[in-house]
């Protein structure tokens, strides 16, 4: 693994702390947990001056707060970040890893760069995961963006990161590289990040593994044979370096017993097309590229971990909807490459076409064995809905695949909500007349629009031929997969940090780590 991607990482026993906080070779020891965090069994030193921290500081007994210690001895610093009460049956394991991600920051900030990280949970089945969540939140908390770290010689954020936990390392940093790849990709500015750049980040970080990359960057290539895809792309043509890209990542034999194909959303940079987003709707959208973001982090853990006898294929879609002369307008009717004829409804619905056209060419390969899923930011209606959760919608023969994501999202703190496709779905996109078979969208938002993150799966189901058979009979298991809520903290698309959301859900329940 290059480690640009992931400060060292290992683990040590917790009955062996008292050893390694003498050796001196950390700079702060960060203390996670239900407070009083002085009544675990620690070594005497820690709990003495938790003792005096929590008689100075009665929040740190009953309440979630973080708090920076000088200590004593061979270890510098001394950081104490609590949880809320975890008896709560509403509480779940996301809240070790944002105490563990606080209580990192914190030591940070504060100059520690080689940290000790000793995090507690409850024996409950909630937090039955909970030392591979701290590591991946101590791990997270010391990520930098993309634009910082590119082309400059500057050290990394944490220089080392150790847990007195019972955690598996390898599975950890395989996935925090996942994560990264994802928060590079969905998190960095629309120039630095661009269809091309996209392109190359993938070829320099899956170079020399066994995921082979492969790009198509001829602007008429990608239009005959992705007409979606060169539609949204037509305004961006007068600008070389916003040409589109369609990038292939590869892995495993064809005739493997499992076989994931995934689409990904790649929206570098969103204007809404000739239907403009304006009221500063435009700020954060060069964060509309999250899909493409998580299935190529996905693939980089897949690269980390070589599971064998899997097949996974990803298309990701890296394209810019510009607004200009020759912008695609509403009410185009298009066929897209399964020859479905859409009538536009807004185009500010974009994303939805460029998955839908590398959908059907994953379908064309698909055999018995195979599922697809399509992973993107694709509506505000999915954030309005749940907040930061991802929205699973899956087709019938998905359902238990939603299930198995949904429950590894739970025991690892990339938590879902599952929705479902109704008749009223399909009939939403229904032909409104005899020149089309199907419609994008209305022409509201889909935050005003009941149902509005569930009738695009619907879409992408008709549009890719999915709902077609197979060669061997019977429907395509297709998962919709809609990150427009989770794909950054705190909601705000130009501001928050990327989670690299649903990366680790998805590789837990694909089997892939």
């Amino acid at each position: 693994m290059s480690p640009a991607l992931v400060p060292p990482l290992d683990a040590v026993p917790l009955s062996s702390l008292a050893e390694v906080l003498a050796r001196g070779e950390h700079d702060a020891v960060i203390v996670v947990g239900e407070g009083p965090l002085s009544k675990r069994e620690l070594p005497a030193p820690l709990t003495r001056a938790i003792e005096a921290a929590e008689a100075a500081d009665r929040r740190l007994t009953s309440s979630r707060t973080v708090s920076v210690l000088p200590l004593l001895g061979p270890v510098a610093r001394l950081v104490l970040s609590t949880t809320p009460d975890l008896s709560a049956w509403e509480q779940d394991v996301r809240a070790i890893s944002a105490a563990t991600a606080a209580g990192v920051t914190q030591a940070l900030a504060a100059g520690a760069r080689r940290l000790l990280v000793v995090p507690a949970a409850p024996a409950d089945a909630r937090f039955a995961r909970a030392p591979l969540v701290a590591a991946l939140a101590a791990l997270g908390a010391a990520w930098e963006p993309y634009e910082l770290r590119a082309g400059a010689e500057r050290p990394a954020r944490a220089a080392r990161v150790t847990l007195a936990a019972d955690v598996g390392v390898e599975v950890a940093r395989a996935l925090e590289a996942g994560r990264v790849v994802a928060r590079d990709i969905g998190g960095t500015e629309p120039e630095v990040m661009s269809p091309e750049r996209m392109a190359s980040y993938c070829e320099e970080v899956f170079r020399g593994t066994g995921v082979a990359v492969s790009v198509e960057r001829d602007a008429a290539a990608i239009t005959r044979g992705y007409p979606l895809v060169g539609a949204v792309a037509r305004a961006s043509l007068a600008v070389p370096r916003h040409h589109p890209r369609v990038i292939r990542l590869e892995y495993g034999p064809k005739d493997a017993a499992r076989s994931w194909l995934l689409a990904g959303k790649g929206l570098v940079y969103d204007t809404g097309g000739a239907d403009l987003k304006t009221d500063g709707h435009m700020a954060g959208m060069s964060r509309d590229k999250g899909g493409a973001a998580a299935v190529a982090g996905l693939l980089r853990v897949v690269a980390e971990r070589a599971p064998k006898d899997v097949r996974i294929v990803a298309l990701l879609g890296a394209v810019r909807n510009s607004v200009g002369s020759d912008s695609f307008v509403t009410d185009e009717i298009l066929t897209s490459r399964a020859g479905v004829r859409v009538r536009v409804g807004n185009t500010d619905a974009e994303g939805r076409l460029v998955l839908a056209d590398l959908l059907a060419a994953l379908r064309e390969e698909a055999t018995s064995a195979s599922a697809l899923l399509s992973v993107a930011t694709l509506t505000g209606h999915a954030a309005v809905a749940y907040g930061p959760f991802t929205a699973l919608v899956p087709n019938g023969r998905a359902r238990a695949l939603a299930e198995a994501v949904l429950r590894a999202g739970e025991e690892l703190g990339d938590p879902m909500e599952r929705s479902s496709l109704r008749p009223e779905d399909y009939a939403f996109v229904a032909a409104k007349s005899p020149a089309e078979d199907v419609l994008s969208c209305n022409s509201l938002p889909s935050s005003r629009t009941p149902r509005g993150h569930q009738f695009p799966a619907a879409f992408l189901e008709i549009v890719s031929g999915l709902r077609a058979r197979t060669r061997e009979g019977g429907d395509l298991p297709f998962l919709h997969v809609d990150i427009a809520g989770s794909s950054v903290i705190g909601g705000s698309w130009q501001t928050g940090t990327p989670t690299g959301a649903p990366v680790v859900a998805l590789a837990s329940a694909l089997s892939l780590v």
